[in-house]
């Protein structure tokens, strides 16, 4: 599905009127009557219910009144309050303020008087509220007693049904510099978009309907940009069914090199990660000491032992070893646990330009390279990046801060410069691809900010370029599947208590569903 930014949609919308000949009259109906149809499933019959519609000026109040015309018909009581003068309402909302005054209704203005108490007043008696004040052109913050309103809005208790957007959020960024409707539904139309998807917009818009208004889907597939949302019907477009006479070897086979003392536990998360996400072989390969332990610790994962410095790290001489035990692999997955020890680092940045099969390089893998991110330019095949903030920070030398205040740019940015996959994790986790593309996240929660939860994606991803993804979708998938196997764990265990243990355990649940059973 794809992500749009407020002009982008304001251009789709321009092009459906103009060139498609589809009335914005029309268009502004269907909005109206989707958000009706959300209406009615949370309220269930709106016979005899009481909702409240606010409107502004703009076109999102036009939606408004369409709203409250057709609750009407159904036989709800609605009340309209307009955050605006009468006469500022122009062009088709003005048609449909027109209509509801034609069936003998009426518009309170809460411009004049004592507007606050008035909603306070009508309030006590509302099932549902309505916000259809500010659409996606809003920036920056609203004035003072437009925002006072609001504020008693989300102070009364009462669910509010969000029209396109929350009022108060910006479109672009999901930022809100002042109040803000807490929504508990948000219905958008024809498309999502940004500031809905990005992180704090995501947690005003509660739970999100994206609805068909009838823009044509050949003008959407042709105009709009290559930034997507991961929904897991894509997921299933990219995973084949498996054949009813396959084997272990059609599923890919996976390297991990990953792991020094005391960071076992990373080494077995990524292997035991990538079986489980449904490659067919996994070997991981771990400084000769430690070999041991590892065998103890895995089972269905095979174990390689690799040249040791002798204090548990992996040494220079290990990078020839890797390079014979890739002509029997399909994916690398490099770095989870091995450590910043000057030889680690060194055989790293040896190894990679030598690397002739796609590779997926996270945690102490990335911090090799700081200093020296053109390695990733030299790897001569397809390379997936897994930083967090601070991983990205170093690689680009700039600071976390600065990363998180423009993820999907950096990420962007990343992967165009370096000719990689940059998987950015972190809220809303972005994936951006060499060709422009970007792919956006929906699942996860709070409580997967544990140790270990980068190995296991890490682990996921590699299995999914061995089964066929390419490497923009396997990132893309990963991260959806990852982040869904976590929501799962939170389900059962809270996100306090949340381990990537838990991940790890819920992943087949996650891939099951997803593509179902095959």
């Amino acid at each position: 599905m794809r992500v749009v930014t407020a002009e982008e949609m304001k251009k789709l919308d321009q092009t459906a009127i103009k060139e498609y000949k589809v009335p914005g009259l029309v268009l502004m109906e269907n909005a109206g009557r989707q958000v009706v149809e959300v209406i009615r499933k949370v309220l269930g019959n709106v016979r005899g219910k009481v909702i409240t519609v606010f409107v502004g000026k703009g076109n999102n109040g036009g939606d408004g009144f369409v709203i409250a015309r057709h609750l009407l018909n159904m036989g709800a009581e609605v009340k309209v309050l307009a955050i605006a003068e009468l006469d500022e309402i122009t062009g088709d909302a003005a048609t449909n303020l027109n209509i509801w005054r034609k069936m003998g209704q009426k518009v309170y203005s809460l411009q004049h008087g004592d507007g606050i108490n008035i909603v306070r007043l009508v309030l006590m008696n509302t099932d549902l509220i309505v916000d259809a004040i500010y659409g996606t052109g809003f920036r920056g913050k609203m004035v003072e007693k437009t925002g006072r309103i609001v504020e008693v809005l989300n102070g009364s208790g009462k669910p509010i049904v969000a029209v396109d957007i929350p009022s108060g959020l910006e479109a672009d960024t999901g930022k809100a510099s002042g109040p803000c409707i807490q929504a508990a539904h948000t219905v958008t139309f024809a498309l999502p978009k940004l500031g809905l998807i990005l992180e704090p917009g995501a947690d005003y818009a509660g739970e999100l309907h994206v609805v068909d208004i009838s823009i044509p889907a050949v003008l959407i597939e042709k105009e709009a940009p290559q930034r997507y949302l991961i929904t897991g019907e894509m997921i299933k477009e990219w995973l084949s069914p498996r054949p009813s006479d396959a084997h272990k070897g059609n599923f890919g086979r996976v390297l991990v090199v990953a792991g020094s003392r005391g960071m076992t536990g990373a080494a077995c998360l990524v292997g035991e990660a990538a079986l489980r996400a449904g490659a067919g072989l996994v070997t991981v390969a771990v400084p000769e000491s430690l070999h041991d332990i590892m065998e103890s610790k895995l089972t269905e994962v095979m174990t390689v032992p690799l040249p040791d410095t002798g204090k548990g790290h992996l040494s220079r001489g290990a990078r020839q070893n890797i390079l014979s035990l890739l002509d029997n692999a399909d994916v690398l997955a490099l770095g989870p646990g091995l450590s910043t020890v000057p030889e680690v680092v060194a055989m790293v940045r040896e190894l990679l330009p030598s690397v002739r099969i796609p590779c997926v390089i996270d945690a102490d893998g990335l911090n090799a390279l700081a200093g020296e991110v053109e390695i990733l330019r030299k790897i001569q095949a397809p390379v997936v990046i897994t930083p967090h903030p601070g991983e990205m920070a170093r690689l680009m030398d700039v600071t976390t801060r600065e990363i998180q205040e423009d993820r999907l740019s950096i990420a962007g940015k990343a992967a165009t410069i370096w000719n990689v996959v940059a998987l950015l994790k972190g809220a809303r986790t972005v994936v951006a691809a060499p060709d422009g593309a970007i792919y956006i996240n929906p699942t996860g929660n709070p409580g997967m900010a544990t140790g270990g939860s980068g190995d296991v994606l890490t682990g996921v991803v590699a299995a999914l370029i061995a089964q066929g993804l390419n490497p923009a979708q396997a990132a893309s998938a990963g991260a959806y599947v990852h982040g869904l196997a976590g929501d799962m764990g939170a389900r059962i265990k809270g996100m306090i208590g949340l381990t990537a243990g838990d991940i790890l355990f819920n992943l087949p649940a996650a891939m099951m569903n997803v593509v179902g059973t095959d």
